[in-house]
């Protein structure tokens, strides 16, 4: 079993930037975050696989987000820079033990909100 563990969350202005953070403990093929916003559905934000050669980034933050992670402390980081009000969300850290997209994750988070205002 692999915990997720999220920080970084936080209430920003409209055009400011977040940088999330999101330690396992334990090494997983991919990692990723998700969001949902109230009334809305589940969106799968981005992804990232062990190697860093692997990554995803939704349409809906391509531009503006960015994911990375660091190997040596087992952690993923989504730098969010540009916010919109849209972006506001609780965004949720996965890991997957298989697939780069970590569509269908086997590890979540807790989750962490992020809350942009206009």
């Amino acid at each position: 079993q692999v915990q997720l563990v999220e920080s970084g969350g936080g209430l920003v202005q409209a055009g400011g930037s977040l940088r999330l953070s999101c330690a396992a403990s334990g090494r997983t093929f991919s990692m990723g975050w998700f969001r949902q916003a109230p009334g809305k559905e589940r969106e799968r934000v981005a992804s990232v696989t062990w190697t860093g050669g692997g990554r995803n980034t939704a349409d809906s933050v391509k531009g503006r987000f960015t994911i990375s992670r660091d190997n040596a402390k087992n952690t993923v980081y989504l730098q969010m820079n540009s916010l919109k009000p849209e972006d506001t969300a609780v965004y949720t850290c996965v890991a997957c033990k298989s697939g780069s997209s970590c569509s269908r994750p086997d590890y979540w988070g807790q989750g962490t909100q992020v809350t942009v205002s206009s």
